[in-house]
């Protein structure tokens, strides 16, 4: 099972749900995950309802078994800092830099630095191992950016461990790839069932594979229930044997209570706009089914959440963790 889960989608797929509800559902028996935010929206704290996360590892939810979620919210100046410590020993000298306002210069203007720290924090969290020599997390999962630059985010160290041929950096770039690029990591895209989203999932995955990323899966978020069954389906086309029951259907909403079954009667009005809604459905259901269909063509699995009609908060979170892991959590690793 990889321990790297890295969740990406385009905006509207609600991904940063996914990539949380992906954390609770690894946190069972006991085990320990960390969510990693890099946008710096605190988005996390908003769906766990909390209070906005600092620049530290925070314990923010307890998952069923005893399981526990910690969340990290990655500052990018802070993290150059770390940086700076770790393999120059600047830290006074760093946060002078920061003082001068150098370090919000360097991670807005250096191509590429910022998401070059905010890979390298994900890894060392991914790396990092306790006294006795256990992984201080047993999953790291990562709220990464939107599919559009998601292969140019991961792949970042490549092209700085390629400027710089020695030294320290070159030495974290090839560190962070290494990760990025095993079996420790899986990459998985969120998607709905609609044209734009699935189109920008397949160009996704094929980035990814092009630079040799690892693609983990594709998870459907927010589907419909199904309302109707294939022959309900078929007669609202009109593909089915024989005409639409509407006198069938009028005492049916009779018998709901829905007005008298006699011709002009409440129930007799209704029949025409429940059929035109059921129409509407059959061609939405018709447009899902054949996104479905590119998606199972792109020969990854697939994995699918419910829409939560009443909202998204803390219970439905762990209500899509719960259907994470009764469709099997390895299955999304």
């Amino acid at each position: 099972m990889s321990r790297f889960q890295v969740v990406s989608g385009k905006g509207g797929t609600g991904k940063s749900t996914v990539a949380a509800a992906l954390a609770l559902a690894l946190a069972t028996e006991g085990k320990r995950t960390l969510l990693v935010e890099v946008e710096g929206r605190q988005g996390i704290a908003q769906l766990f309802e909390t209070e906005s996360l600092p620049y530290e590892e925070r314990k923010i939810a307890v998952a069923p078994g005893g399981g526990e979620v910690y969340a990290l919210a990655i500052d990018p100046e802070l993290a150059l800092l770390d940086y700076l410590q770790m393999f120059y020993k600047l830290g006074g000298a760093g946060r002078a830099l920061k003082k001068l306002g150098a370090i919000d210069f360097a991670t807005t203007v250096a191509p590429g630095l910022r998401d070059v720290l905010l890979t390298g924090k994900a890894c060392e969290a991914v790396r990092r191992k306790d006294k006795r020599g256990r992984f201080a997390y047993d999953h790291v999962v990562m709220d990464a950016p939107p599919t559009g630059r998601i292969t140019r985010f991961l792949n970042v160290n490549d092209e700085v461990a390629g400027l710089a041929k020695i030294g320290p950096i070159h030495n974290q770039a090839q560190a962070v790839m290494r990760v990025l690029k095993s079996p420790e990591t899986a990459v998985h895209l969120v998607t709905l069932l609609e044209e734009m989203p699935v189109q920008e999932t397949a160009d996704g995955i094929g980035e990814l594979r092009a630079a040799r990323l690892p693609v983990g899966r594709i998870i459907v978020n927010m589907v419909r229930p199904e309302l109707l069954d294939d022959d309900a389906l078929d007669l609202v086309r009109g593909h089915g044997h024989g005409k639409v029951p509407r006198t069938a259907i009028a005492k049916s909403l009779s018998a709901a209570g829905l007005g008298g079954a006699r011709k002009g009667g409440n129930a007799q009005k209704l029949v025409d706009p429940l059929l035109a809604q059921a129409g509407e459905y059959a061609e939405r259901h018709a447009l899902e089914q054949a996104q479905r269909a590119v998606l199972m063509d792109l020969g990854l699995p697939l994995r699918e959440l419910p829409l939560l009609t009443e909202g998204m908060d803390l219970a439905g979170l762990y209500r899509l963790a719960k259907e994470l892991r009764k469709q099997g959590v390895q299955g999304v690793s």
